[in-house]
């Protein structure tokens, strides 16, 4: 099930919020809630597949009996670290299996064809991805490693854990919570009217960036790296909108989440803070998917020594680390290359330095320059394939040709419904007011311009045929 439906904005979240409401809330009443959301989330996740409820579950269970063996009394640092490795190794064995088994198998058949062995001399069976394993995967995880480290009390109950991993709100796409910023509000958490409305509010918002702005811009992206042999100016235009689109999308549906989390009383981080205005790429991944930039950086590039011994071992920290997170968005040498691009623009901002020309440079130029290497980057990301991306790249660069066809693309993509849309996306990349704060003082004409927002996001998305999320295939 997908926010932006039918069945979950008019059936099932109204149904799932009545009940919730409806229930006791006095301080034993929150466990019976909590209960009933963890009940709701199942449904919500299992609705098309139910045995990803059940892999899910597994994962629950592991979690939740590592932190018993790491936090009860008289454990033994042996226990505590059998404990947090069966964590790690139980958890990333799922995720490997069902996310890069498939992957690791033909490229075994592919090196063995290479080198002049009998093509799929493994079998190579069809294995289906649980949608969103990779965000509840590192959720769970970081429970067992901060319960590990201490930082921590593990979770009272099963029930109380169970909801804080199924949680459907930030289930499917994030963002990535962690049981360390969650523990106080599964056992104590408020609910007020000025709460509800501004968790709804944002989610309307989240709601109509993926509605009005993402799928627009992703239907020009889609024909311009669909085009055979597309122009400099539709390569320039499709990865233009690709930008916005990618942008749009994912932090449309972080908002739906932290807006949801807030309609049930949870606060959840805050995933995206205007990253197209960074300067550099280091300040890009400050300000992108910052609940997954902020695991990384916790959980393996701190603990592989981050920068604290010296800068050779830093380099390779960081590109230990962005290879890794290239991996975790995709089975494909795609993300991983796109791991290693941006890897290579943070080694070598700090190679440079803080005196170095660029750093001189006005703020807009280093803003334009970032969001250059950013376009280059998304080439990779949505590419199929390492020799498409090169091949777009070089259009971009002019190296290319083009025919007649490109030409008609050309004018179709660029036409006045298409340009309205993209200056649409460039004023709302670049307006300076931010979705958290718009709902900080609600006042009459913001509930009038949220509703009206509502109904055309309403309304556009039953005139359109299913867009899932860009972000639940990761």
């Amino acid at each position: 099930m997908v926010f932006s439906s039918h069945i979950f904005m008019f059936y099932f979240l109204p149904l799932v919020l009545l009940f919730y409401y409806l229930l006791p809330f006095t301080w034993k009443g929150i466990y019976i809630r909590n209960s009933f959301l963890t009940l709701a989330s199942y449904v919500f996740y299992g609705w098309n597949e139910p045995w990803f409820v059940i892999l899910m579950w597994i994962s629950t269970v592991l979690d939740f009996s590592a932190g018993k063996l790491i936090s009860h009394t008289g454990a033994t640092q042996r226990q505590k670290n059998l404990g947090l490795l069966l964590s790690c190794v139980g958890n990333l064995s799922l995720l490997g299996f069902f996310k890069y088994y498939m992957f690791v198998m033909g490229g075994l058949n592919s090196i063995i064809e290479f080198f002049g062995g009998s093509p799929g001399t493994f079998y190579v069976m069809n294995v289906t991805l649980p949608i969103g394993i990779s965000f509840y995967t590192f959720q769970t995880m970081s429970y067992t490693i901060e319960v590990w480290r201490g930082n921590v009390a593990p979770a009272k109950n099963f029930a109380t854990f169970s909801c804080f991993v199924a949680l459907f709100p930030q289930l499917i796409a994030g963002p990535i919570i962690r049981y360390i910023d969650v523990a106080e509000q599964l056992s104590e958490r408020k609910h007020t009217y000025n709460k509800f409305a501004s968790g709804a509010a944002i989610f309307i918002t989240g709601l109509s960036k993926k509605i009005l702005l993402a799928n627009p811009a992703g239907a020009i992206a889609d024909a311009a790296f669909g085009a055979d042999s597309p122009t400099q100016l539709t390569a320039w235009w499709g990865v233009l909108a690709y930008h916005f689109q990618i942008y749009f999308d994912f932090c449309g549906y972080s908002d739906m989440a932290v807006g949801l989390g807030r309609m049930f009383g949870f606060e959840f981080i805050k995933n995206f803070n205007a990253p197209y205005h960074s300067i550099s790429i280091t300040d890009f991944w400050r300000r992108w998917h910052i609940s997954l930039s902020n695991w990384i950086m916790d959980y393996l590039y701190i603990p592989l020594g981050g920068n604290r011994k010296g800068k050779a071992r830093t380099y390779f920290n960081l590109l230990i680390a962005f290879f890794l997170s290239g991996l975790w968005h995709g089975a494909n040498l795609t993300f991983v290359a796109w791991g290693l691009f941006q890897a290579f623009f943070l080694i070598t901002e700090r190679m440079m330095g803080k005196k170095s020309i660029y750093h001189r440079l006005p703020h807009l130029p280093k803003v334009i320059l970032t969001n250059i290497i950013v376009l280059f980057g998304w080439v990779l990301f949505r590419a199929p394939d390492i020799n498409q991306a090169l091949a777009y790249w070089k259009v971009m660069l002019g190296i290319s040709g083009h025919n007649d066809a490109s030409m008609m693309l050309q004018a179709q993509i660029m036409s006045l419904p298409h340009l309205f849309s993209m200056l649409l996306c460039a004023i709302m990349v670049w307006q300076p007011v931010q979705a958290y704060d718009w709902v900080k003082n609600l006042r009459g004409y913001k509930y009038a311009l949220t509703g009206a927002v509502f109904i055309l996001a309403i309304a556009v998305m039953f005139s359109q045929t299913f867009n899932p999320f860009l972000y639940f295939q990761f």
